[in-house]
């Protein structure tokens, strides 16, 4: 009998934030996301120890979800982040480095947590107001009836990652394929509530990025097909191919617990039942001139070849996956859950169906007669590569989703943080005494508080600069700008820097420059920061606006809730 061990007392831990081990693992959470940021961010490898899969990666889905954090702390901003990317796939380490810069500036503070919260929740309304007002000099316009601007949006996206391995011409290439499969999957014919498509990723490793392509339509491996006959596929008096799609499993096995106990007669051959219903299924499928048949799970070898002497196509083990793209393509039918019964309806219907191959892979191509599916046929050299790529493809297609609800983006390169900051400075250095009594705080906390906030801002933009650059502000449009390391001394910085982070202000214009330094913070901008005009041919970074306005929101509440805290406790047991 083993011996019972007595029950611990929970471990109470008062004022976290104040610990070395938590300030520690802060500061190093902290340095691995800002060496990871931006288009020259360093990779991270990640693997569990004891073998298994290995990750290189500097994208924050990647790695936080695979960082192992044990401090409790830091597993809220942990899961904070995830939680916002998991909704708007961007500006996951925009939102962890800010959230972490929050944390670092404001404990340092001599101010209460409670005030420090009201406050930054004032700033960070100051920011929103800014930032949804038409007199923001970070937002831009996206037009559809355009395609620069979203260009520039899905570069953007596509270089800020460098372990996809892109060089310029595959750059230009995915950008443009990305954009294509955005435009098959929204609908031709708006409904008042339209619904966009989806893009079904097809991995093609071990070759060259151009021969990724796209096409309309929906993709399924079939390797038992063989290429180099024709297919024959039975169609309809009207000329379309009718598809059966099953989410049930046709083995034939009878062997599913989910569907309780079946009682059987002696002398009954359970196998033999399940065949001759089966074949019955497929009797009947023929009788409904079906000339394609999808299933989710495994189908039995008799069956096939009963659909097959009857020239109906059989494809199994689909998988989950694509069980929702394919009830779209055939005509938004629910997938047949049963082979005991065949619901009237219950087929749906494509236009055509062909043989597609690619490196040594076949497919059959679904093509229907109005779609928003289509297969992005992705390649790239390595494993490695490719899953990166994938991620950052989805990325696109999802922050492409977002600016159709909301056709704004926000200046990249660093400088909608800078002018974010320029604006804040400028914006808390007026304001009139009824706020500091409406927020019961001092103007003198509310000035530190503010500077905190400002160069938690700006230390987001110094993380953009990993080979020793030196980081510049203006003080007219409050930009960001980058002074390659080991650049000679010179009496004007315009003879350095040509444009700025986003690539919208230039240097024909005195903008009197001043260095973005680390824990001071740059000058008070003289007067609001100015709108640049904006034209689309200059623009080089774009960020998401839906996307990294919700990160600023997440990484300041997240931040608030971290510095509230007062106890943690852990069970020992």
């Amino acid at each position: 009998m083993s011996r019972l061990e007595a029950k611990k007392p929970p471990l109470f831990i008062s004022e976290p934030l104040t610990g070395d081990a938590v300030s520690q693992s802060l500061s190093l959470l902290s340095g691995i996301l800002k060496s990871s940021y931006g288009p020259a961010g360093r990779l991270k490898q990640l693997h569990n120890g004891v073998g298994g899969c290995v990750c290189t990666t500097s994208q924050s889905s990647a790695l936080l979800g695979r960082l192992s954090v044990s401090q409790p702390v830091l597993r809220v901003l942990t899961a904070s982040v995830r939680n916002h990317v998991s909704r708007f796939s961007d500006c996951g380490l925009f939102t962890a480095i800010l959230c972490c810069g929050f944390i670092e500036n404001f404990r340092s503070l001599n101010v209460v947590p409670f005030t420090v919260i009201k406050i930054s929740k004032h700033l960070l309304s100051l920011c929103m107001d800014h930032l949804k007002s038409e007199a923001c000099g970070c937002r831009v316009s996206v037009d559809f009836s355009s395609v620069e601007t979203l260009v520039c949006l899905v570069r953007s996206i596509l270089t800020s990652k460098p372990a996809c391995m892109l060089n310029k011409t595959e750059v230009d290439h995915l950008t443009s394929l990305v954009l294509k499969a955005f435009v098959f999957t929204v609908p031709c014919h708006v409904e008042t509530n339209a619904v966009l498509g989806k893009c079904v990723v097809i991995p093609v490793k071990g070759r060259r990025v151009e021969d990724s392509t796209v096409l309309p339509g929906l993709l399924i491996e079939a390797p038992e097909i063989q290429l180099g006959k024709p297919l024959a596929v039975k169609r309809t008096g009207s000329n379309m191919i009718k598809i059966a799609l099953f989410s049930a499993s046709m083995s034939g096995d009878g062997s599913n617990p989910e569907e309780g106990t079946i009682a059987v007669h002696h002398g009954v051959s359970l196998e033999a039942s399940e065949l001759n219903q089966l074949l019955n299924v497929g009797k009947q499928l023929v009788k409904d001139e079906v000339g394609l048949v999808v299933c989710q799970k495994v189908m039995h070898p008799s069956l096939k070849q009963y659909l097959k002497e009857h020239g109906v196509v059989a494809v199994d083990r689909a998988g989950l996956s694509l069980m929702e793209p394919l009830g779209r393509v055939t005509g938004n039918r629910p997938p047949i859950a049963s082979i005991h019964s065949l619901p009237p309806g219950c087929y749906g219907s494509l236009k055509d169906l062909c043989l597609e191959s690619f490196a040594s892979k076949h497919f059959l191509h679904l093509i229907p007669e109005d779609t928003v599916i289509c297969s992005l046929i992705l390649c790239n050299r390595s494993e490695t590569a490719w899953d990166e790529l994938k991620r950052v493809c989805e990325t696109a297609e999802h922050v492409l989703q977002l600016t159709v609800k909301e056709p704004l983006a926000l200046l990249g390169g660093g400088c909608t943080e800078t002018h974010l900051a320029s604006y804040i400075r400028h914006k808390s250095s007026g304001l009139p005494a009824s706020t500091f009594k409406d927020l019961g705080c001092s103007q003198t906390q509310y000035q530190l508080v503010a500077d905190g906030f400002c160069r938690s801002l700006e230390s987001v933009a110094r993380s953009l600069s990993h080979d020793g650059e030196e980081v510049l502000t203006d003080v007219v449009y409050g930009h960001c700008w980058f002074v390659p390391s080991g650049s000679p001394c010179v009496s004007r910085w315009s003879d350095l820097v040509s444009k700025c982070g986003c690539g919208v202000s230039g240097n024909t214009e005195d903008l009197s420059w001043s260095f973005l330094q680390g824990q001071s913070g740059s000058p008070v901008v003289q007067g609001c920061p100015k709108e640049p005009s904006v034209k689309a041919a200059d623009l080089r970074t774009l960020d998401c606006f839906a996307a990294k306005c919700s990160g600023l929101q997440v990484a300041l509440e997240t931040a608030n809730l971290i510095l509230d805290l007062s106890y943690i406790i852990e069970d020992q047991n």
